[in-house]
């Protein structure tokens, strides 16, 4: 098993800047791939960004891309997203979540942290 422990978040001003961070551990030697999702109220949960564990390779939603980086630290196994330019819109609590495991799916998640952006 993964567990990820999810620390950052908060409240923000509009064009603000926050970084939210993740924590791995388990048997991490089974992810490939990590990322962050967003669930807005009364919207379904959507991805933000991803990024292979061994390239680094990295995915971005066109509503976040130029505005958030997603990063990892390997060794110390660590999950970043930094968000700039913050819109009320970005609004969400955030997830952070990990694909792995027998199926390869995105089978473990992060407990979740509120991200307010206010106009």
């Amino acid at each position: 098993q993964v567990q990820l422990v999810q620390s950052g978040g908060g409240l923000v001003q509009a064009e603000g800047s926050l970084r939210l961070s993740c924590a791995a551990s388990g048997r991490t030697f089974t992810i490939f791939r990590m990322g962050w999702f967003r669930q807005a109220p009364g919207k379904e949960r959507e991805s933000v960004a991803t990024i292979s564990r061994s390239t680094a390779t990295t995915s971005y939603s066109d509503s976040v891309t130029g505005r958030f980086t997603i990063s990892r630290d390997n060794a110390q196994n660590m999950l970043y997203l930094q968000m700039n330019s913050l819109k009320p819109e970005d609004t969400a609590v955030y997830y952070c979540s990990a694909q792995g495991g027998l199926d390869g799916g995105w089978n473990y998640w992060g407990q979740g942290t509120q991200v307010t952006v206010s106009s």
